[in-house]
């Protein structure tokens, strides 16, 4: 009987441990969760976004010495960063569906090999796909881009929208790529360092598009093996 109940205790005490990522959310449970998707967001998207942000406040400095001045750059990056933290609240809706079908384990990874392969399969084949190319394309000029949208403004709103134009654009680029938090592990530091790289390889180097391409058919074949795996 002692056995028994040293068991049973061991049991709940695991579950105590496992539990919070398997209880139903409350508001605070949400609230966190989004914070920490829209810092992730920030964390790594800044630096693929930096030379765009560079530029424009450069030119600021020039506008401002010439008695031109136009939007500060924080309203650019404000707008960015406004775009990034919209995704992050659908990140967080994912994520809250994925847990209540219990696809998702405590530590925010894939519970479901077959999950997992359709993640990385949906990924690579859209490193291929057209749209992929064009937000990239948008992504990979910076100041093409702000030519191609209205150029610098003076009025603060215009350049707020500016920059969550540029920030949907690096999501239409970059979503996908995303997903693959929810395979390797949302808390997964070396995972969510490896996926800011390859967007940030992806935008500024010469051979962004074959590495995007490459990448593509790896993660095709990644994923096809995992479904083999799960069948």
């Amino acid at each position: 009987m002692t056995d028994m109940s040293g068991m049973g205790m061991s049991g709940l005490d695991m579950a105590e441990m496992t539990g919070p990522s398997l209880r139903a959310w409350g508001a605070t449970e949400f609230g966190f969760m989004f914070v920490m998707w829209a810092v992730m967001m920030v964390g790594m998207m800044l630096p693929s976004a930096a030379p765009m942000v560079l530029i424009y406040a450069g030119v600021a400095r020039q506008a401002q010495a010439r008695h031109k001045p136009f939007a500060a750059t924080a309203w650019f990056a404000g707008g960015y960063l406004l775009a990034w933290t919209s995704f992050a609240l659908v990140a967080t809706l994912v994520q809250w569906s994925l847990e209540q079908v219990l696809l998702l384990t405590p530590m925010m990874k894939s519970a479901s090999t077959a999950l997992g392969g359709a993640i990385l399969i949906a990924a690579g084949v859209y490193q291929w796909t057209p749209l992929k190319d064009a937000c990239l394309s948008q992504c990979r000029s910076p100041l093409l881009f702000i030519q191609r949208h209205g150029g610098f403004r003076r009025e603060p709103q215009a350049a707020l929208r500016l920059g969550t134009e540029h920030g949907l654009y690096c999501i239409g680029c970059c979503w996908a790529l995303m997903a693959l938090l929810f395979l390797g592990g949302v808390m997964n530091v070396l995972w969510i360092a490896g996926i800011a790289i390859l967007v940030l390889v992806e935008k500024i180097t010469p051979a962004g598009w074959w590495i995007t391409r490459i990448t593509g058919a790896a993660f095709v074949g990644a994923g096809a093996w995992l479904l083999a795996l799960a069948s």
